[in-house]
């Protein structure tokens, strides 16, 4: 089925030809997401129809589609040869259509039966369609038919109840599988915001029911539900940026999978508007999106899981920066990385810190003083003794530390060696034979030392947060119950909830961070 879609802002329009049976319209509140769609509706012109669960619970509009659940009822209320219902939402006109077309079908059945000695089959109604694919979403409820009504019942023990007595979720999923039968043969079907009132655990498996049942048609979902266009399976979103009213344009795209990224990230990236923060870690238990979604507002702060992931994830982000229009950076932890894998990952739009990584953060001097400060403790002197512990803890660990250096530094090294083109398998075995003397871990390994041994020396505490990779470095240095507080997630937390509330302290933190990953306020 060929689709019109609305002027671009280049002047053009185009046609989805043999699209596909599912499109879904996304953007950002007042991007003209819902004008591009009218639009759409327009040039269907006989082929629309539209439904919105939130306008079939909630409100009746006096201006209604051409092809709608309301025009259906009011033309069904004037050829009716029933009562004529008081219907004050789509959600009530439906049952009353339901209702009346079974009644005209059991009718039309009698009347069959009557004519002929011939077994006659009993018509399968719409009412019986709807009430199966309900009770698959609900099953622990009834639905009892009678004298020409509904009612619905539950092991909750209340008795039968009413239609208008279902909740919103409920009523809903109703009308959603209802509405979708009353769509003429091939229709392109508009669904506004498919996802209101229901759970996430039933949308995707209700959609694709419908979809199923209307095999015939299209469906168009307008959404804010970012998720909602990855859990469809032949779906093309197009994702509206922009509408020049005056010009009856907009700047829109057609999202397609992309070999690197997925639709779902890429998705949830455009749902903002601000420029995008690739970091570490996860959703819920990192530090890393708590602490740089404070040191960074004005990006939006994605995490992507390992170093690699972000690594990669900006390089893809990036190459399609022609679609998006969004720049995008990261952020990894500097690890055992050196100057030259430092230099290398900046360059690419990947921040690195000037520490090994992010829990260090919270050991930088303006983080400790500030928050000393605040607790009204003496800040130099609660510095001094963090620094001490630290430089102490580090000096009884040093060659160890030398040592992990060593092995990622080989491990680099080896990785690029092998990584090179060879003729045949004699040639890769010839350039391995002399690693080791190639590659040299011992003089790595001592000179290293010799390096550490001088940050010891010289008090270096910055130098020594750079390439100090110990998680317990928080705990071990005391830097909480110096600080006047209990413990190390005390310690973060307080840190957090400055950043969160703003103000000077906030700003001195901050800005102290941002030092550590060489931004300044004229980056």
């Amino acid at each position: 089925m060929d689709i019109r879609l609305p002027k671009g802002k280049d002047g053009k329009q185009l046609t989805l030809q043999n699209s596909r049976r599912q499109i879904t319209v996304v953007g950002a509140n007042g991007s003209g997401k819902t004008r591009f769609v009218n639009r759409m509706m327009e040039y269907a012109g006989e082929k629309a129809f539209c439904f919105s669960a939130l306008d079939a619970i909630y409100s009746t509009k006096d201006e209604k589609p051409e092809n709608c659940i309301t025009r259906q009822y009011r033309q069904m209320v004037q050829d009716a040869q029933f009562v004529k219902p008081v219907a004050d939402t789509e959600f009530e006109m439906l049952l009353y259509m339901l209702i009346t077309d079974e009644m005209t079908d059991l009718l039309s059945y009698k009347l069959q039966k009557a004519g002929t000695d011939t077994p006659v089959e009993i018509p399968k109604t719409k009412i019986d369609t709807v009430i199966r694919l309900w009770k698959k979403v609900f099953p622990k409820n009834e639905v009892l038919r009678g004298s020409g009504l509904i009612r619905f019942k539950n092991d909750s023990g209340e008795g039968e109840f009413k239609p208008l007595q279902l909740s919103q979720g409920e009523k809903a999923v109703f009308f959603y599988i209802g509405a979708s039968l009353y769509a003429p043969h091939g229709s392109i079907i508009f669904v506004d915001s498919p996802t209101m009132f229901l759970h996430q655990s039933i949308t995707q498996s209700l959609w694709s029911a419908i979809e199923e049942l209307r095999s015939d048609c299209t469906f168009v979902y307008q959404t804010h539900d970012l998720e909602f266009p990855a859990s469809r399976t032949d779906n093309l979103t197009i994702w509206v940026r922009s509408c020049d009213i005056a010009k009856d344009e907009w700047d829109y795209e057609i999202v397609h999978p992309h070999e690197k990224l997925s639709e779902q990230l890429i998705l949830d990236i455009i749902g903002s508007r601000k420029p995008v923060l690739f970091v570490e870690g996860d959703d819920s238990h990192s530090i890393d999106i708590r602490l740089y979604s404070l040191i960074f507002p004005e990006y939006t702060v994605k995490p992507m899981g390992s170093c690699n992931k972000v690594i990669e994830t900006v390089r893809s982000f990036n190459d399609m920066q022609s679609f998006h229009h969004l720049d995008s950076r990261g952020i990894v932890d500097r690890d055992r990385r050196n100057e030259e894998e430092v230099s290398y990952l900046r360059e690419k739009r990947i921040y690195v810190p000037d520490v090994a990584e992010v829990e260090n953060i919270f050991m930088l001097e303006g983080v400790i003083r500030t928050i000393a400060a605040m607790k009204g403790k003496k800040d130099m002197d609660v510095f001094m003794r963090v620094r001490s512990s630290v430089l102490a803890m580090f000096k009884g660990e040093l060659r160890q530390q030398a040592l992990m250096h060593t092995r990622h530094r080989v491990k680099h090294t080896v990785e690029v060696i092998v990584d090179q083109k060879f003729p045949n398998i004699t040639a890769l075995e010839q350039h391995l034979e002399n690693l080791v003397d190639k590659i040299r871990p011992h003089a790595i390994y001592d000179r290293l030392c010799r390096e550490f041994n001088i940050y010891v020396q010289h008090s270096d505490y910055n130098a020594v947060l750079r390439v100090y990779n110990q998680k317990s470095m928080l705990i071990d240095s005391n830097v909480a119950q110096l600080c006047g507080l209990r413990s190390k997630d005390e310690y973060i937390k307080t840190v957090l909830n400055v950043l969160r509330h703003g103000g000077k302290e906030a700003d001195k933190i901050r800005a102290t961070i941002k030092r550590c990953f060489e931004i300044t306020d004229e980056n």
